[in-house]
């Protein structure tokens, strides 16, 4: 017997199995129920578990505003099991509708603008291995598609760049771009990201390093040739960055290639300089700040770096570890719960499997 919230019983056939010790009730099947969640219910148990830990989710959320008592192991199984159906669609392509359109994907542009913005980086999660043990953390990559001025956001999660990559085409796709070849990347330049968007997205996509990331890196050299001397330390960078920002990258390879360090620099300098002219060297097809400015254009990975930061407080809370098959999922709900109201209550308004 089935109480719903002490209102209405449902007597329902129940059957086990003797031989493989599994036990089934068809009928929950036919009335939608998950783990005797009914339909109306399951998306506050699945928000709240996206939330928030599972305990916290059952023994205080939900009781306190649903009233409901439910076990953290519950919560779990449900919030994870709606993140594997989340994910199987999204991995066939099928992406969330919202419930309302939203227009501004495809609004008419200036010229020279692009359709949405894609950002691509990643966080570490960690991780559990056998009996328990902690294992080695692992990246989960993190792609974000926005539009120019931020009003609507898409993220998607996945712990396999490529399977990311495929699902960003198939958002861009979803919410009614063209050509992927009109959208700009914006990533950190972390190794293979520019790479894994160009196999998927276009050959040609236009991608810019975030301003940030590479000012850090003229910051970091320049604290190891003034490691003693602040002021010439924080000249130095400014002139650097003054450089980089306001005439490219070429120029700022000129001047590096022309600095002349004094016979009393240590290996470890020179060292510095050959690495940190490579570095700019290697992104030099994506670094004309100036011309990226005057075309309006973002320069700067904030949006992904702050998405990587949401997503990922739900799992790096304090003592939390996880397998993948657990962090994968509920990682996902989250995403698509960050990607604003209109897209999951889309995933829930959608039409469930009939039962057979």
């Amino acid at each position: 017997m089935l109480t719903v919230h002490g209102e209405m019983s449902i007597r329902r056939a129940y059957y086990y199995c003797g031989r493989c010790k599994q036990s089934f009730l068809p009928y929950d099947e036919v009335l939608g129920l998950v783990d005797e969640i009914s339909p109306g219910l399951l998306p506050l148990v699945c928000l709240a578990g996206t939330l928030l830990p599972f305990a916290d989710a059952a023994e205080d959320v939900l009781q306190r505003f649903a009233g409901v008592r439910l076990s953290a192991s519950t919560v779990l199984r449900c919030t994870e099991g709606t993140g594997v159906r989340l994910r199987a669609q999204q991995k066939e392509g099928r992406m969330v509708q919202p419930t309302q359109p939203e227009p501004q994907w495809t609004a008419p542009r200036a010229a020279g603008q692009p359709v949405a913005y894609v950002g691509l980086d990643a966080f570490s999660v960690p991780m559990q291995g056998v009996k328990a043990s902690k294992a080695e953390h692992r990246m989960l990559y993190t792609a974000l598609l926005y539009t120019p001025q931020k009003e609507h956001t898409r993220y998607l999660v996945d712990f396999e760049l490529d399977a990311l990559a495929e699902q960003v085409r198939a958002q861009a796709s979803a919410v009614g771009v063209a050509q992927v070849s009109d959208l700009i990347a914006v990533t950190d330049g972390g190794n293979g990201l520019e790479e894994a968007l160009q196999r998927h997205l276009a050959e040609d996509l236009t991608t810019i390093l975030d301003w940030y990331h590479a000012a850090e890196h003229l910051c970091d050299f320049a604290k190891v040739w003034h490691a003693h001397d602040e002021e010439k330390r924080s000249q130095w960078q400014q002139q650097a960055k003054g450089i980089l920002y306001e005439q490219g990258g070429e120029a700022l390879l000129t001047h590096l290639h022309a600095l002349a360090l004094p016979p009393s620099a240590s290996a470890e300098i020179g060292e510095e300089l050959r690495k940190l002219i490579g570095y700019f060297e290697n992104n030099r097809h994506r670094i004309d700040y100036p011309a990226y400015r005057r075309k309006g254009w973002d320069i700067g990975s904030g949006p992904t770096e702050a998405g990587c930061k949401i997503i990922g407080e739900r799992l790096k809370g304090s003592g939390m570890r996880w397998v993948e098959d657990g962090a994968a999922p509920v990682a996902s709900l989250r995403a698509l719960y960050v990607s604003g109201g209109k897209l999951w209550d889309g995933f829930w308004s959608q039409p469930h499997r009939p039962a057979a």
